[in-house]
């Protein structure tokens, strides 16, 4: 086989990753959402007489050190995780976004100012940070998230700064503007079709940071309380019984490992 043959092969392989990515990600979020359908049991029940169970009829993933299904609380780990990634990298991406264009547009003492706020938060590191506000609100949802989205906005006005800036010196923009078009032009016409797939991969990695965070501060037992169902605090929960049940250990491991995974190949995702 010539090298001729071999490349339309290769260049088939990145744009099979993305793909993949989207079939685990609607996988989970399929998983997350139906799980209430194919278990009605309390996620935080305990049964002391079904500890450590292997799959049955009655728990299908088994149960953990307290008797809950494994199968429910999995669907309500995933559920919070992929509500608190989709709304950081909301909150987060679109004040980051417009920020980075007003700099952009403005420059001068505007992109100065913006750029000195973004250099402070950038002076502190971002997991610190997270876990600096988790310490002094344990347990508390709106603390985690809020922490989260101050870390995650930098990254979209940095990539929306830097690409805005080199698309409005543009020659095709300077044409707009000498016809009389106006910025919602300019933004709808010249800006979004290139910002959005720079912003689509920033967005994908951000939420996999947010999933990632999240596990860690419950892995650290300085995130969300017990007996919340997260991905993290569950792996802390059950690495003592590893001897004894590693496949109930397995779980939470493996559905991080399944998010993070699929938001990583979503990443070199580009629409058409």
């Amino acid at each position: 086989m010539s090298l001729a043959d071999t490349l339309p092969v290769v260049a088939e392989r990145p744009r099979r990753l993305p793909r993949l990515g989207v079939a685990l990600l609607l996988g989970l979020v399929a998983f997350a959402a139906l799980t209430p359908l194919l278990s009605s049991v309390d996620p935080g029940r305990q049964d002391y007489g079904a500890i450590l169970s292997g799959a049955s009829a009655d728990h299908p993933l088994g149960t953990d050190h307290l008797g809950r299904d494994m199968l429910a609380r999995l669907g309500a780990a995933l559920r919070l995780s992929l509500g608190l990634a989709l709304l950081s990298v909301v909150t987060a991406g679109i004040p980051g976004t417009l920020l980075g264009i007003l700099a952009a547009w403005k420059g001068g003492w505007t992109d100065r100012l913006l750029s000195i706020v973004c250099d402070i938060v950038l002076s502190l590191p971002g997991l610190l940070l997270v876990l600096l506000v988790s310490a002094i609100f344990p347990g508390s949802f709106a603390a985690i998230y809020g922490s989260i989205s101050l870390v995650l906005w930098i990254e979209y006005f940095r990539m929306s700064r830097a690409t805005a800036r080199s698309i409005l010196a543009s020659p095709a923009v300077e044409a707009s503007r000498l016809l009389g078009f106006g910025p919602a032009y300019i933004v709808r016409h010249h800006l979004w079709p290139e910002l959005s797939p720079v912003l689509f991969t920033v967005a994908a990695f951000g939420a996999s940071t947010a999933i990632m965070a999240v596990a860690a501060l419950g892995f650290v037992s300085v995130g969300l309380r017990p007996p919340t169902a997260e991905l993290g605090l569950m792996m802390t929960e059950l690495l003592p019984y590893y001897a004894e049940a590693p496949w109930i250990l397995l779980q939470p491991i493996l559905a991080v490992f399944l998010l993070v995974l699929s938001l990583n190949l979503l990443a070199g995702y580009r629409s058409r």
